[in-house]
């Protein structure tokens, strides 16, 4: 009984050890492939590059920003920071500078989104973030703003981005139930609701259609029963539809 509680003792130890062990190399392992960010701001992209990955590390040019002191073309900040401490590998992400602003930047105001973007891109600058908004009575694509606003100075990137009218949609409404009321009554709600009346027939007459309130057929009348129509109950119609009954 002793030596097997030696036994398993000795085992217990041994077990405990190579855990202790397996940390430890885990742990070194894991340091060992860490490396510490070095400083890329005021190096060319080509000196930043050689620099990062001399200590292991990948560099990208992400972003260009005018800037009144660091000279153009060279590295103005950088993502992770200088001494940060990354896995080996880890990518630096870095904005160059163009150096002062030197382009005006354009009036595009109540231009077209088109020709804009073309006013922007021939001087050689880039074309930001587009927003539209739809204003009722307002033509449709049309600048409305701009950022930066024209002849802006101290711009931080060469980007405009631009705020575009956008064409009004048509009232959409649902199609109510106009059957078993009369059509006088049916009329005077479609005009109410900016509808308007389309191709009236009877039942089982398609080839008697009539346009209401001009009735001229002997049988009809305004106090005729709605048997059917289209659209029919619950589709979605624009402002101005027309909408055609079968009546009885």
């Amino acid at each position: 009984m002793r030596s097997f509680l030696r036994f398993a003792l000795l085992a217990l130890m041994l077990l405990v050890v190579a855990l202790v062990s397996a940390l430890t190399a885990m742990r070194f392992a894991i340091h060992t492939s860490e490396v510490v960010v070095p400083n890329l701001v005021g190096k060319t992209p080509v000196e930043g590059r050689k620099l990062a990955e001399d200590n292991g590390l990948q560099m990208e040019v992400e972003r260009r920003y005018y800037s009144p002191t660091t000279p153009e073309g060279k590295i103005l900040s950088q993502l992770p920071p200088a001494s940060t401490q990354v896995r080996r590998g880890w990518q630096v992400r870095v904005a160059l500078s163009l150096g002062p602003q030197r382009v005006e930047i354009p009036s595009l105001l109540g231009q077209s989104q088109r020709a804009a973007e073309i006013n922007i891109r021939r001087r050689g600058l880039d074309l930001g973030a587009v927003a539209q908004l739809q204003i009722p009575g307002a033509p449709s694509d049309q600048v409305l703003s701009q950022s930066p606003l024209p002849n802006a100075s101290g711009v931080s990137a060469p980007k405009i981005s631009l705020l575009v009218t956008l064409a009004s949609q048509p009232q959409a409404l649902v199609m109510p139930n106009f059957v078993g009321q009369s059509l006088a009554a049916a009329v005077q709600l479609l005009q109410g609701a900016g509808l308007r009346v389309g191709v009236v027939t009877f039942a089982g007459q398609p080839g008697s259609p009539f346009s209401p309130p001009l009735i001229t057929t002997p049988q009809a009348s305004a106090n005729s029963t709605i048997v059917s129509h289209n659209p029919a109950v619950g589709e979605k119609v624009i402002a101005d539809s027309a909408v055609n009954f079968q009546v009885k």
